[in-house]
């Protein structure tokens, strides 16, 4: 089985993923940490690595082929991804909502060398930037819009669960589709 977990920055998706993960023995992947690693590998924040993704199709492609080989390739495996539910539609997908004000909170105590903010102001200002740049260039490429929910099996709103409780409702999730 392999499973999805999505949302907006801040949202959760690492953290859960690697929770569940852990609790069903499987191995965690992320794009967020690949594209982390793209974007310090050529001096450039998170966001400007969204620009240029935006711009050639050089960069998404990178992620997306290795997205699509994971979901290929292998099974037992829990993937953090904005675009999992698209390139592996056998997945169970999750999608993980949260109040803006909450996600850019979680975001400042982040402290990412590619993700630096000095407010809660900025902080939305750059999720706000990378959720259209990201959300209007997959449209273009793939025709599928990441907020759209009927994309995902289950949503679950983070705004005011702890972390355990988010992974205890996937698990519980996972265990009624797995049986």
């Amino acid at each position: 089985m392999i499973i999805t977990i999505s949302g907006l920055p801040g949202s959760g998706k690492s953290t859960v993923a690697k929770s569940v993960a852990k609790n069903l023995g499987y191995k965690h992947y992320s794009t967020g940490d690949l594209q982390r690693d793209i974007a310090t590998e050529h001096d450039l924040t998170i966001t400007q690595l969204g620009e240029k993704e935006a711009s050639d199709d050089k960069w998404d492609k990178m992620i997306d082929n290795k997205t699509k080989e994971l979901g290929e390739e292998k099974d037992k495996i829990v993937l953090d991804t904005w675009l999992g539910a698209f390139f592996i539609p056998n997945a169970v997908k999750v999608y993980l909502e949260c109040d803006e004000n909450q996600r850019a909170k979680r975001r400042l105590t982040h402290k990412r060398k590619t993700e630096s903010f000095d407010s809660i102001r900025e902080t939305i200002k750059d999720m706000r930037q990378r959720v259209e740049t990201n959300q209007d260039r997959w449209i273009n490429y793939y025709d599928f819009d990441i907020l759209d929910l009927s994309n995902y099996d289950i949503v679950i709103d983070t705004t005011n669960l702890t972390p355990k409780q988010v992974v205890d409702e996937v698990l519980d999730y996972v265990k009624t589709v797995h049986d």
